[in-house]
């Protein structure tokens, strides 16, 4: 017999040391649903990692699927106001219910559970990680079939915890085309890779803005890296998102779910294959 080196993982031999790996998923709540989890992340704050979290789950909630966001930027909490929400969480024995936006979909953000929604929340990481793992563990998911975790940004603890807590299905990874930028989303890719979640998609948002006096196309943050960066670490689908000020301003007034975006086609139909 070889010598033992304490590593089951790579080990046949079925000894009375012999201890298997344990899983560090999360339980979801026994009365909720949830079919797929897909994780909206960035490599750093600012490139509009919420506004793409609320575009994909109301445009999957028009295609008919019944769509869900956990709001994972506890500190920044954002997806009720692009969603007009203003309507505080309620629960019962049983656990927390997620407040419906107009069209249906399922939101639990901190924000729907603060008195004062301009409240700060000072948190230091294991509180964060708690109450994103109780969003799982405790709300009652109505029989949802795409959730959509908006993820705190960067690669630090608080990601990793999400990452290994919840049963993640696919990644979306939005970014903006500034070098600086283009390097911080690779290594939020390679920390992906090493965790063996799947990468489902990227998004580079503010990619050009469209001037509205003789239409042409201006990438004022530089060129677009999108179709490099996909084609290096093998993701399917990608998308270029508009610097748009008509959108910010229709997403800060609540109208997330009224606008549609040509642009994100690719990545739909390649969440729609995983939602299957």
């Amino acid at each position: 017999m070889a010598e033992c080196t304490h590593d089951c993982s790579s080990c046949s031999q079925n000894c009375g040391e012999r201890k298997e790996p344990q899983s560090l998923l999360e339980k979801l709540n026994p009365h909720a649903r949830v079919k797929k989890v897909i994780a909206v992340c960035s490599g750093k704050g600012g490139v509009g990692k919420s506004m793409v979290t609320a575009l994909l789950a109301a445009a999957m909630q028009r295609k008919g699927l019944r769509a869900a966001v956990l709001d994972g930027d506890i500190t920044g909490p954002s997806i009720p106001k692009m969603f007009g929400v203003t309507e505080r969480a309620q629960g019962d024995q049983s656990g927390v219910y997620p407040v419906l936006s107009k069209t249906g979909v399922q939101l639990m953000s901190l924000n729907l559970l603060l008195d004062n929604e301009t409240d700060p929340v000072i948190w230091r990481g294991p509180l964060i990680t708690g109450t994103i793992k109780q969003f799982w563990t405790e709300v009652i998911w109505d029989d949802v079939d795409v959730l959509f975790v908006d993820m705190p940004p960067g690669t630090g603890d608080v990601t990793l915890t999400i990452f290994q807590s919840l049963p993640v299905d696919g990644i979306v990874f939005v970014s903006s085309p500034q070098e600086l930028v283009g390097m911080i989303v690779e290594k939020a890719v390679k920390m992906a890779q090493m965790m063996n979640v799947p990468i489902s998609a990227l998004v580079e948002n503010m990619s050009y803005f469209v001037c509205p006096d003789c239409g042409k196309e201006h990438e004022i943050f530089g060129k677009s890296r999108v179709q490099e960066l996909a084609q290096k670490y093998g993701i399917a689908a990608t998308a270029r998102l508009p610097l748009s000020p008509d959108m910010a301003a229709t997403a800060d007034r609540g109208g997330v779910e009224g606008l549609a975006l040509d642009n994100l086609n690719e990545v739909l139909a390649v969440l729609e294959k995983i939602q299957k």
